[in-house]
């Protein structure tokens, strides 16, 4: 059921994200947003670097090498989401529409879905992710 969640979670993420990209709701030519999107590239990629070469799975699958905690992922859980819903976020705020809005929303709610199928894989597979979860955010420092 988890990877069934996580795998929904991916798909909604993905099908928002080119729902974006297909009606031109992506990018903006407002400085504001274009530099929260670069900060948004710049954390996945970070997270994805120190995240090393572990492989990327359309359902949440916590892979070998044990639990990663340094870089981005000391101060969040979830940096590559968080990118990605930055990312998204500043899409929406710079093409105010509904079907920004609703895209963007399906991208969130897909996101959750991949944080909630994870974390519980997580906390299966890695005994320590509880203590790392209790003193680290998931998303935003201070806030979620």
């Amino acid at each position: 059921m988890l990877k069934g969640l996580s795998i929904a979670g991916y798909l909604a993420m993905v099908g928002g994200v080119l729902g974006l990209i297909l009606t031109r709701s992506v990018f903006s030519c407002s400085p504001a947003v274009i530099v929260v999107q670069l900060v948004a590239v710049a954390l996945m990629i970070w997270a994805r670097v120190v995240f090393g070469r572990r492989s990327f799975h359309a359902a949440a699958n916590p892979t070998e090498g044990g639990l990663v905690t340094t870089g981005p992922y000391r101060h969040i859980r979830h940096p590559i989401y968080t990118a990605v819903c930055l990312f998204t976020v500043a899409a929406v705020l710079a093409h105010w529409s509904w079907h920004a809005i609703i895209l963007g929303g399906i991208v969130l709610v897909g996101a959750a879905a991949r944080i909630i199928g994870e974390e519980r894989l997580l906390a299966d597979r890695y005994p320590a992710y509880r203590d790392y979860a209790a003193r680290t955010p998931r998303m935003i420092p201070f806030v979620f």
